[in-house]
């Protein structure tokens, strides 16, 4: 049942234009090239423009354009709306590649176009993933120089890539939707059948998302691109084009003066810049050296839980935290005095060599008191000598005494 209404939602969703405005030929040299009557494409006398034929996984083949730009630092990867190919969106690829300095990457869905197959929303998000896969096989572009543009239902297949993306540079999207059923019934939850469930996706994207939504759509309302931009990790400053419609936002001057300072901002993005925001939303901070910044309750070096005493319940030293605790009581031993005690007083453990970290086993189970590597050996608390070479033992923590051995020895 929710697949056959999940079919009867995707033929209210998909529009394609019919018949298409245009068509794909190869010419002698075997390079493609796209033909129209209607609305004619300098393709061959366009060398920036290149047209491909994209295999899928699902076994359709799509038509693509890339454009390129010899200034160009970022990449565009366009998924347009649901009424439109790219005969129709050729002028508008070669405005934003020139205006917003970008290399542009735009394509048709199954069914759209020249390209094979139905439309539908599983086609879609194949149908990006194989673009994006021909990106960086045959162009060399990383997660980290695209950005996704998504318009109306291309808002669908953008946040289906960018949520596998950690790495993106950013997202636009254009008039966007929650979710599919929302657009038609507008309800507040969501059903199995619902198709393009982007109220759950865009909490998924990691980097900055640019929002541009009509004020007086009447296909898509507002609400959907708020909604979205609210729920973002990490929102851009929106644009709200007052009186703009669903289909005619291009024409207003905001909307290409705002996408040219997203472009530029987003071009401006470095690496130590990039990370500083992760730690942020991940709530890590830099580590302080003072020690008025370090609270009572965490480490000072990680965000640790630090172990209290059984006894006493009091938290290990606040200057150093760098004390050895018992592995089996999970305890920090802590003198009075000099903020340090040599052995659990629970199970005799003892700390490890100060030079090669070797710890010294109990004197209950055939402790020995020296490394085998350095040749160190505990000292008595009291006289600070070594502990006895004939018996390898630790006297003054067995019970007898230094000065009594010594009488004896002698």
């Amino acid at each position: 049942m929710g697949c056959m209404v999940s079919r009867l939602a995707a033929k209210f969703a998909f529009f394609p234009p019919s018949p298409a405005t245009y068509q794909v030929k190869k010419r002698d040299d075997g390079r493609l090239v796209a033909v129209s009557s209607s609305m004619p494409i300098p393709l061959a006398d366009d060398s920036s423009l290149d047209v491909l034929l994209i295999d899928t996984k699902r076994g359709n083949k799509i038509v693509a354009f890339y454009l390129r730009n010899p200034y160009a630092r970022l990449t565009l990867l366009y998924s347009h709306g649901n009424a439109a190919d790219l005969g129709q969106l050729y002028d508008l690829f070669v405005q934003l590649k020139v205006n917003l300095r970008v290399n542009l990457m735009g394509y048709d869905y199954s069914g759209y176009g020249a390209s094979t197959g139905k439309p539908s929303e599983s086609n879609t998000y194949a149908d990006i993933e194989a673009v994006y896969e021909c990106l960086e096989t045959e162009y060399g572009v990383s997660q980290e120089d695209l950005i996704l543009y998504g318009q109306s239902v291309g808002s669908g297949p953008t946040l289906h890539l960018a949520a596998q993306l950690p790495r993106l540079r950013g997202v636009v999207l254009h008039s966007a939707i929650l979710s599919g059923l929302r657009v038609l019934c507008h309800v507040k939850f969501t059903l199995c059948f619902d198709i393009y469930k982007n109220v759950n996706k865009i909490r998924k994207v990691k980097c900055p998302v640019l929002v541009i939504h009509g004020t007086e759509d009447d296909v898509v309302n507002w609400l959907h691109g708020n909604g979205l931009w609210k729920m973002a990790r990490e929102p851009y400053e929106p644009l709200w084009i007052k009186g703009g419609g669903h289909c005619n936002l291009e024409i207003y001057p905001d909307y290409i003066r705002h996408l040219c300072r997203f472009i530029q901002e987003m071009e401006n993005i470095t690496t130590a810049t990039r990370l500083k925001k992760i730690r942020e939303s991940l709530g890590l901070h830099k580590r302080s050296n003072t020690s008025t910044a370090i609270s009572t309750k965490w480490c000072c070096r990680i965000k640790l839980r630090r172990p209290k005493c059984p006894a006493c319940w009091k938290p290990s030293c606040p200057k150093c935290c760098c004390r050895p605790k018992c592995p089996k009581c999970c305890w920090r031993p802590k003198c009075p005095k000099c903020c340090w005690r040599p052995k659990c007083l629970k199970c005799c453990w003892r700390p490890k060599c100060p030079k090669c970290c070797w710890r010294p086993r109990c004197p209950k189970c055939c402790w020995r008191p020296k490394c085998t590597k350095c040749f160190w050996r505990p000292k008595c608390p009291e006289c600070s000598r070594p502990s006895c070479i004939k018996c390898f033992s630790w006297r003054c923590f067995v019970g007898a005494c230094c000065g009594s051995e010594e009488k004896q020895n002698g």
